[in-house]
């Protein structure tokens, strides 16, 4: 689906179609065109109107890339990822998931199929010009949406100008970031409590969230080096106003990504935390087993001795109470080597 956001001599209006007119550098008007769940006609609306470049074309209508900025003759195209905080099904195709992928290549888990994350990624691509803003996406993007309402009801939004109302969605999206990471942080702090509370069954769920907060940090370092460029100056289109409110975005980013390297430092703590309580328990059964193995060993050798079929020395008293010498003999040896451990300390 194609939403075409045109705005010329003070208003913002929906069209149909995109004017080739509006395309040219001089012209006044200031165009987004916002592209959903790409298809064959947003293929040649691409090519064959923006005649953007064809390598950045098969990235942008394709699946998932990892974040980035590349500057082409008369535009940017940039790739970068908002995050959902539920998860979602993702047919086979569709665009959309868990992890970044290449283009073409076997599809990340969580990308085909109902996914099992508390979150997902979801690129959105950009076509920055001179007067002009094409973002492409999948057509659940919350961050677009909202810009989207905006520029509807207000005529100011599109009037700053392209770079601005990228600058809008990108600030959109980092925000998003945020719930998901306060929810992440109050997983690891009751995986916490359950490690030192001595919880053994752990492993399974400390695994599967380091997973998460590692496909965190695969989206975010590229994603803080795209913002970062953005906000460097580096590129002409990018006045020097905006490149301050990129750098705004860009600490916001820095900070998500240094949260999630904690993230995974506590996970780690965790694990070992967890990994030393069940070798302590396992320790203390088997110190258990040594000692009752080690009290029955000379009480076998003593029932072994009297148990044979030969002349052996008898214990005072007739034959009636020799089994009772015996027990009493067993308990004490027994209550001995018990006394030994204890003042030894091995138990």
């Amino acid at each position: 689906m194609i939403t075409v956001f045109v705005h010329q001599n003070g208003q913002t209006n929906i069209v149909e179609r995109v004017e080739p007119a509006w395309l040219d550098p001089a012209a006044s008007a200031v165009l987004w065109v916002d592209m959903a769940a790409p298809g064959d006609e947003e293929h040649r609306l691409l090519r064959d109107v923006f005649r953007f470049h064809p390598l950045s074309i098969e990235d942008a209508v394709s699946a998932l890339q990892y974040p980035k900025v590349e500057a082409y003759p008369g535009y940017l195209y940039v790739v970068l990822h908002g995050i959902d905080p539920k998860p979602i099904s993702a047919k086979p195709g569709e665009r959309g998931g868990a992890t970044p992928a290449g283009k073409g290549g076997p599809r990340p888990p969580g990308e085909s199929g109902p996914q099992h994350t508390p979150f997902a990624t979801r690129d959105i691509d950009f076509f920055l010009g001179r007067n002009f803003l094409v973002t492409v996406h999948d057509g659940e993007s919350r961050s677009v949406s909202v810009v989207r309402d905006v520029c509807t009801r207000h005529e100011h939004a599109l009037a700053e100008g392209p770079v601005a109302l990228l600058h809008r969605i990108v600030d959109r999206m980092i925000d998003n970031y945020q719930p998901v990471f306060e929810e992440v942080e109050n997983r690891i702090g009751r995986l916490e409590e359950q490690a030192f509370a001595g919880h053994e069954r752990l492993s399974r769920q400390v695994m599967k969230l380091k997973r998460e907060v590692a496909t965190m940090r695969r989206v975010l370092v590229p994603q803080r080096d795209a913002i970062g460029r953005l906000a460097r100056r580096e590129f002409p289109s990018i006045s020097d106003e905006m490149t301050y409110r990129f750098r705004d975005v860009y600490d916001h980013v820095v900070r998500l990504t240094e949260e999630a390297m904690l993230f995974q430092d506590r996970i780690t703590g965790i694990f070992e935390v967890n990994l030393s309580t069940v070798s302590y328990r396992l320790n203390q059964v088997m110190k258990l087993l040594t000692v009752m193995s080690t009290i029955f060993l000379p009480l076998t050798v003593l029932t072994g001795m009297w148990g044979m079929n030969i002349a052996l020395p008898h214990f005072p008293g007739g034959p009636d109470v020799q089994f009772w010498w015996i027990l009493l003999l067993m308990l004490a040896i027994g209550a001995a080597m018990l006394a030994f451990f204890r003042r030894s300390k091995w138990i």
